[in-house]
C-alpha cells in the first residue's frame, strides 16, 4: 500500500513539474530557418558551377540571385496577414511546402529565363518563414524569454548558410549542381510532415500542462489568444514612427547579411582566389560566428530587461545600435590584402548583424496591436528585403564594372552605419501599439 502511495506522490509531482513543450516548438522553429536559408544559399554555393553550365555572366547571376527577393518581399505582409488568420500551423506548414518543391524544381533549370522564375516561386513560398516564426514567439513564450527565442530560431540562418556551402560544394562535387536541390527540397518536406504533427496553439497542445501555460501566460504584457481579432487593419500600421524605423533599420542591415548569402562565394574564389573546396569551409566561417555572436545577444538582451531591470527600449537598443556599428567592419573587408584578414572582418561584421537582428526579430511581439505580431513582423521584412533586392544587383554590377568587391563592401559598411543611427535616434520607446480607434 505505502509503495502505491508513494508511486501517486511521485506521479503527481511530475505532472505538476512545468513541461517544456514551448522549447520543441523553438527547435522546429529553428530548423524551419535553418532549411530556409539552406535553400536559398544552395544558388550563391552553386553559382560559379551554374554561371559555367547556363552561360551567365556577373551581371545576370546579380539579377537571378536578386529575383527572389522580388516576391520574397512583396509576399511578406501577405504571407504575416495570412498567419494571424488562419494560425501559424497552416501558415508555416504551406510556406514550407511551397519552397521546398520551388527548390526541387531549380534542378530543371535550363536557362537565366527559368532560374529568374524558379527563384520568385522561392520567395513566394520563404516569405511566411519569419512573419510567422514572430507570431509563433508571441503565443508560445514569455515576454522575458522573447529575445533568447527569437536569437535561437534565427540563428538557423546562420546554420543554414554555414551548412550549405560544405554540403552543397560536396554535393555538387560527386553528383552536380542539379542534384543538391533536390536534397535540399527534400529536407523542407520531411519538416513540413512533421510540424503538421506536432503543432498547435498552447491552450490546445497535448504536450503541455496547466503549470507551463500560466507560465507563458503570466509572463505577457499582450496576450495574442485564440481569436483572431485585429486591432487595425495592416496599413494602419504605417501610421506610426517605430513601424517606419523598424522597416529602415532592418532595410539596412539587409543591404549588408545579404552579401554573405549571395555573393560571398564568389567574392572567396574571384577575389581571393580560392579553389571550391577550401571556400566551402571558409565561407561556414561567418556564419558560424555569426550564431555564437545571435546566441549571446539574445541572451544579452532579454538579461538587461528580465534581470537587470532596464526598460525594455534599452535592452533592445544595446544590441540594436551595438551590433550595428560592429558590422561596420565589413566595410574594411576588401581593402585588407590578406584573406584571413579579410575574413575575420567580415566574421566580426556577421556578429555584429546576428547581435542586431536578435532584438529585430523580437520587436514585432514588442510592438505589435494585439494579434498582429506575424503582420508587423511581415511589415518590416518587407522593408528590409529591398536591401536584398538591391544588394545583389548593385554588388553584380560594380564587380562587372570595377572587377572589384572593393567599393560594394564599403557600401555594405555605410548602410550599416546609417541603421545603427536609425536605431538609437528614430526608434522611440519600445511598447504595444495601442490603436486609439478600433476599426
Amino acid at each position: 500500500m505505502d509503495k502505491n502511495v508513494n508511486k501517486e506522490v511521485n506521479f503527481r509531482k511530475q505532472t505538476n513539474k512545468r513541461t517544456k513543450a514551448r522549447w520543441n516548438i523553438a527547435i522546429l522553429m529553428w530548423a524551419a530557418i535553418a532549411i530556409n536559408y539552406l535553400d536559398r544559399a544552395n544558388l550563391s554555393a552553386a553559382a560559379p558551377k551554374i554561371m559555367e553550365d547556363l552561360h551567365i555572366n556577373d551581371a545576370q547571376m546579380g539579377i537571378v540571385m536578386s529575383a527572389f527577393f522580388w516576391s520574397y518581399m512583396i509576399f511578406q505582409i501577405p504571407s504575416g496577414w495570412f498567419a494571424d488568420k488562419v494560425g501559424h500551423r497552416i501558415s508555416l506548414a504551406f510556406a514550407v511546402g511551397w519552397w521546398s518543391v520551388a527548390t526541387a524544381l531549380t534542378a530543371f533549370a535550363r536557362g537565366i529565363g527559368s532560374m529568374i522564375g524558379l527563384r520568385i516561386l522561392l520567395g513566394i513560398g520563404e516569405s511566411g518563414a519569419y512573419p510567422s516564426n514572430s507570431g509563433v514567439t508571441s503565443k508560445w513564450f514569455p515576454d522575458h524569454e522573447r529575445g533568447k527565442v527569437s536569437a535561437f530560431f534565427d540563428s538557423g540562418s546562420k546554420v543554414g548558410t554555414a551548412l550549405a556551402m560544405p554540403l552543397i560544394v560536396w554535393i555538387i562535387g560527386f553528383f552536380g549542381w542539379r542534384f543538391s536541390f533536390v536534397v535540399s527540397g527534400l529536407i523542407g518536406i520531411i519538416w513540413m510532415i512533421i510540424w503538421i504533427w506536432y503543432f498547435r496553439d498552447p491552450e490546445k497542445h497535448k504536450y503541455i500542462n496547466q503549470e507551463e501555460l500560466r507560465y507563458i501566460r503570466d509572463g505577457q504584457v499582450k496576450k495574442d489568444g485564440l481569436d483572431k481579432d485585429q486591432a487595425m487593419k495592416w496599413y494602419e500600421l504605417f501610421r506610426y514612427r517605430n513601424i517606419w524605423a523598424m522597416c529602415f533599420g532592418f532595410f539596412t542591415l539587409n543591404y549588408a547579411i545579404y552579401f554573405f548569402i549571395t555573393w560571398f562565394p564568389t567574392y572567396l574564389v574571384e577575389e581571393r582566389g580560392m579553389k571550391m573546396m577550401n571556400m566551402g569551409f571558409v565561407a561556414m566561417i561567418p556564419p558560424l560566428v555569426g550564431m555564437i555572436g545571435e546566441w549571446i545577444g539574445g541572451w544579452l538582451t532579454d538579461h538587461l530587461y528580465h534581470r537587470r531591470k532596464l526598460s525594455l527600449t534599452v535592452a533592445r537598443k544595446i544590441n540594436l545600435v551595438g551590433g550595428m556599428l560592429l558590422a561596420t567592419s565589413i566595410a574594411f573587408a576588401g581593402m585588407v590584402s590578406s584573406a584571413v584578414m579579410s575574413v575575420a572582418l567580415l566574421s566580426i561584421s556577421y556578429a555584429g548583424l546576428a547581435i542586431a537582428a536578435s532584438a529585430i526579430w523580437s520587436l514585432p511581439g514588442d510592438i505589435a496591436p494585439k494579434n498582429m505580431t506575424s503582420t508587423v513582423g511581415g511589415v518590416q521584412n518587407c522593408a528590409s528585403n529591398i536591401g536584398g533586392i538591391l544588394g545583389p544587383i548593385l554588388t553584380g554590377f560594380i564587380v562587372a564594372s570595377t572587377g572589384s568587391f572593393i567599393m560594394a563592401l564599403l557600401i555594405s559598411g555605410v548602410a550599416t552605419l546609417l541603421g545603427a543611427a536609425a536605431y538609437l535616434f528614430w526608434l522611440g520607446e519600445i511598447r504595444p501599439i495601442k490603436p486609439k480607434v478600433k476599426v
